[in-house]
Order: structure tokens, then sequence, then C-alpha cells
């Protein structure tokens, strides 16, 4: 391998399974590629409290990894880590909105500090050091983020909500436990992602992404808009599977390991099936 790839992985549905233990077979082919002199980062939905533990657990040496949908990339300082690029937005439209049509919802927010202010508490949220707070104080500051948890919606009941509320002046995307996460207008995991291989200096189209969720689509677009590779998980809806370069299998069958291992020419390569 002449120069290295920027490599950007999703976290859920795609590193780890629902249970959050490791997809078969992907420690051992993220060392594969790491081990080969490529940049191996995350791009996640997640906080940065929720996902240095990957970064850890992988054993990921990179610079950078990418947060909240984009909004927030973190830059490794010798030990730690600093929040080297935060996008924010003011949240008061957005939450007018959703708390009008969902009152009973769950919303959270997520301050440039990275602390996190909630109205009601939900199992999948990280909120160490967090506070909770009324819907007044949650929308009296810029925020990177704004979540929102409505216990009986799911996936399609957002898309339309999303719709009837006119969202189209903030990047959002719909998790895979159906939570709806809304980030600055015009951010996503492949704007971040792009700052990051500017940053580094990658030659041109040498990166790969892999994801399975609406949210993956902007970095999926991005890569391939520069000639680079965006693999699709096999259980992504359609319209992510659309949007990707290849196809690779389930997260639940090792997907991301073998669409890796095409990277260091692994005898899984073949397990990968581009797209037409």
């Amino acid at each position: 391998m002449t120069a290295a790839w920027l490599v950007g992985l999703d976290v859920d549905g795609t590193i780890i399974l629902q249970d959050e233990t490791m997809s078969p077979g992907v420690p051992e082919a993220v060392a594969r590629v790491r081990d080969a002199g490529n940049i191996v980062t995350i791009a996640t939905g997640r906080s940065w409290m929720a996902t240095e533990r990957w970064v850890d657990e992988l054993e990921l040496t990179p610079e950078f990894v990418v947060c909240s949908n984009g909004a927030v990339t973190m830059r490794r300082v010798g030990d730690s880590w600093e929040r080297w690029n935060v996008e924010l937005f003011d949240p008061t439209t957005v939450l007018a909105l959703l708390t009008e049509r969902l009152p009973e919802a769950h919303y959270m927010v997520e301050l440039e500090s990275g602390q996190r202010l909630f109205t009601g508490e939900v199992d999948d949220w990280t909120l160490a050091g967090g506070r909770q707070v009324t819907l007044d104080e949650l929308g009296s500051r810029p925020v990177s983020r704004v979540v929102v948890v409505s216990p009986g919606h799911d996936e399609e009941d957002f898309h339309r909500l999303v719709v009837d509320a006119g969202l189209n002046e903030v990047s959002y995307a719909i998790g895979w436990t159906a939570w709806l996460d809304i980030a600055p207008h015009g951010v996503d995991k492949g704007t971040a992602l792009a700052r990051v291989h500017s940053e580094l200096g990658i030659d041109g189209g040498n990166v790969f992404v892999a994801g399975d969720g609406r949210n993956d689509i902007g970095m999926f677009e991005w890569s391939l808009r520069i000639g680079g590779r965006a693999v699709a998980m096999g259980q992504a809806p359609p319209e992510v599977k659309d949007a990707s370069g290849e196809v690779t299998a389930d997260v639940e069958d090792g997907g991301l390991a073998l669409a890796l291992d095409t990277l260091v020419n692994h005898p899984a390569a073949p397990q990968v099936e581009a797209r037409e």
C-alpha cells in the first residue's frame, strides 16, 4: 500500500451489535488495517463520552474522532483529547416545533462544552455530568445537537414528524433505536470527515467509510464524490444501500470485518458486493 487510507467507521450496527458486543471479526480486521499503516477512526452519532470507549477497546490511534453526527470532532493532544471543532445552532425554533407535537417526549441537548442538559432520563443516553432542566432552560444556549426520544413512536412516525414540522433548516438523523437526532444545518459525518481529510493531507480518494444508518448517507456521498469507498451494512435500509458504493454482510455476520479485509487483500475480500 503506497499511501495511507482514512477509514471512518460508524459504531452502532457496524462495529457493534445491539447488545454492545463486537461484530464478529471486527477487532482483528481493524488491527490488520491499522497495522498496514492506515488511519482508522470512528464517525458516529454518539457523544464523545459514549465513543471514547470504542476508540480504546479497538486500540485505535487516530488524531481525530468524529462524534455527534459530525457536530463535534475530537483531537488527540498527548494522552488526552480536546474538542477541536464544534458546530453550534440556536435550538429554540426546533424545540418549539417538536414540543408542540411531542409534548410527552424526552429531550436532550449537548452544549459546546460537551455537557448534556435533559428533560427526562432515557436508558440509552450517557448522562454523566449532565443536568436535568426545564424545557425553557433546555433552549437557552446554543447547542451542537438536540436529541428526542418519544416512547411509542417509531422511525416512520419520526419521518412524518420531520416533514410536518418543516425541519428543513437543520440536519437530522433517525437512529437504530428510533430516536431523532438534530444537528446544525449542513452538518453531518461527511462534513466533519472532509475537514479531517483536509487537515491530515490524505491523498484524494484514499477514503473508506462504513455504516448502516440514514445518518451515514452524508459521509457515503462525500466519500464517493472524492473517489473513495462507501460500504453499507447488509441490514441497512434501502435508501442507505442506494447511497453506498458497496454492500457487505449484516453486522451479525461480521460484515464490517469482511469489508475491511478488502483493504489489506485478506481472503475474506470477495464477500463485499459492489453496487452497480
